[in-house]
């Protein structure tokens, strides 16, 4: 369950307006007290989460036509609104290994032995090898 706020509106900090929200009206002070300067806030006709109240604020032209505020407003309902999901697209089945035959087995093994050579043709590939000149 969201929060319900009973106060919204916008200040400007640092030089760009931002969406407050509060319960009572001495928010004001406190807004004031940390360097917030054109605060406006409203009492809502009752509690609102931020997503509802930033709604209402647009919807009853809060703004009065001030570009920073509409922007900081339609920001805040930017940031607030929930994107849809994108469904995934299922993951492809993995293709079972499968057991080898006795002949492929049997295939691997000569293929190995071919591939072995004997002592003798090693001695005789040594032999035939140059030293190296060190």
């Amino acid at each position: 369950m969201s929060k319900l706020f009973k106060v919204a509106g916008v200040s400007r900090r640092n030089g760009t307006f931002k969406a407050r929200f509060a319960n009572d009206m001495t928010r004001v002070k406190v807004l004031a007290k940390t360097g917030s300067s054109d605060i406006d806030l409203i009492e809502l006709k009752e509690p609102m989460t931020k997503e509802e109240a930033v709604a209402f604020l647009i919807s009853i032209d809060f703004d009065n036509g001030n570009t920073e505020i509409r922007a900081a407003l339609e920001q805040e309902l930017d940031k607030r609104t929930v994107a849809p999901k994108t469904a995934k697209a299922p993951k492809a089945a993995k293709a079972k290994k499968s057991t080898p035959s006795l002949d492929a087995i049997k295939a691997r093994g000569e293929a190995a032995k071919k591939a072995t050579k004997s002592k003798a043709e090693i001695e005789a590939q040594l032999a035939d090898l140059e030293d190296a000149p060190y």
